[in-house]
């Protein structure tokens, strides 16, 4: 038997069916808005952050004091922080989002048919964006920059922890939008923390066109498991970099080292080195006494753990682990074959890269890894939005369809086919 519904989930449902039917209407106008409005909007909220700092910092210190009472992790609290930098970092996003080029309308593809016809794509919004994302409240701003320019509406629902930051945003977005002339429902926060929100938000199809969702696994999995709309997620960054025996030892030290030290916490960190076992005792006799010397704890296959003591044994579960922490998995394989055999078998379609001096191979590398970003002689560090040049990104996607690795303002719109005719009318 169904639990029984309370009248609070009856309320919370019909309040997102309210924002629903808004955020359907705000959409058909955000489609046809011109660049320059979208751009207006987007400064306006870039001032309007500037000059509201005060009660920025004011409602961030209420979530940041609760989340000190509520014995927040350390590395939560400092996402969750605001300070007058990261404010300033927000407002610096809205103006290089504004700089983008807007995708919106562009037309390819443009040819003729033997009837006479032309016929080619035109890239449209996908209409209502709904996002879920966990504590950062810079993400707010992000994900809202880039539905706006790319002429969608978006419902956002963030983090509880982060609800009076968030709020305080969306008042900047609401100003910006109303001064450019645009629908402040355009951008619209869920102001309940009830999880029930979330729930009513997935079971809206008929108003919510993809959901992006950003935090834990066990947020993606749940978003994957009820979303009646199509989803644009990664669920696992288990990231690999191989080590060709043809590679350039200085360039793969470097490489390997940073794609596991410049940051743990990212779905972009290596998780996962492989050594080709020719070049095995040169590379690991640089590098492992590098990891272990910035506090990395190294997790090895037998080969690598009969070289170096201070490695411990690898589980088979290491292999398909994300650590998002300063541990790292080792393998040493026979050379490029088995690299790209371990990568599929173990591999979750995020970011893979390869060090190697020999074009053959690397080309090989790049047909055949099947993940949304794969590199050749670069740390995966690299795979985001702003490194790739789409500015902000809402997310990274390890599907096929219709957005595949950071998803910018192109991978908020889709495509269209148009025909363009002079009375044509088609023949028997």
């Amino acid at each position: 038997m169904s639990p029984a519904v309370t009248p609070i989930q009856t309320e919370i449902h019909a309040q997102m069916q309210d924002t629903g039917r808004r955020a359907r209407a705000a959409a058909r106008i955000m489609a046809t808005a011109e660049t320059r409005s979208k751009n207006q909007a987007l400064q306006e909220i870039a001032h309007r952050l500037l000059s509201g700092q005060e009660a920025l910092l004011i409602a961030n210190a209420r979530d940041l004091k609760a989340g000190a009472e509520n014995s927040l992790a350390a590395a939560l609290i400092d996402r969750l922080e605001l300070n007058r930098a990261r404010i300033q970092a927000m407002a610096d996003g809205m103006h290089e989002v504004a700089a983008l080029a807007d995708p919106v309308g562009a037309i390819t593809d443009l040819s003729f048919r033997p009837s006479g016809i032309q016929v080619g794509r035109m890239r449209v919004p996908l209409g209502v964006v709904g996002i879920i994302y966990e504590s950062r409240p810079n993400v707010t701003a992000d994900a809202a920059a880039l539905c706006l320019k790319s002429g969608n509406a978006s419902i956002l629902r963030g983090g509880s922890e982060a609800l009076h930051s968030n709020l305080a945003i969306a008042a900047c977005m609401r100003a910006g939008l109303q001064a450019a002339k645009l629908p402040e429902h355009a951008v619209q926060i869920i102001e309940t923390a009830d999880r029930a929100a979330v729930g009513a938000l997935l079971s809206m199809p008929e108003y919510v066109d993809v959901i992006v969702p950003r935090g834990g696994k066990g947020l993606i999995e749940r978003v994957s498991r009820e979303a009646r709309m199509p989803v644009i997620k990664h669920l696992d960054g288990i990231c690999h970099v191989y080590v060709d025996d043809r590679a350039d030892l200085d360039q793969a030290v470097a490489i390997a080292f940073n794609a596991k030290t410049q940051r743990y916490g990212t779905c972009n960190t290596m998780e996962c080195l492989l050594v080709a076992a020719d070049v095995a005792r040169p590379v690991l006799d640089r590098l492992v006494p590098m990891y272990l010397g910035k506090g990395v704890e190294i997790r090895g296959c037998e080969k690598s753990r009969a070289m170096f003591a201070a490695i411990k044994p690898a589980t088979e579960q290491d292999y398909h682990t994300e650590y998002l922490a300063p541990i790292l998995s080792l393998r040493i394989v026979s050379g490029l074959d088995e690299a790209i055999d371990h990568i599929e078998h173990y591999g979750s379609r995020h970011t893979d890269s390869i060090v190697t001096g020999d074009l053959i191979r690397a080309r090989r590398f790049l047909r055949e890894v099947d993940s949304s970003s794969v590199m050749v002689n670069a740390s995966t560090r690299f795979a985001d939005g702003f490194e790739y040049g789409l500015g902000a990104e809402v997310g990274i996607s390890t599907d096929k369809f219709h957005a595949r690795g950071p998803v910018g303002l192109e991978g908020l719109t889709s495509q269209k086919w148009i025909v363009l005719g002079d009375g044509h009318i088609r023949q028997p």
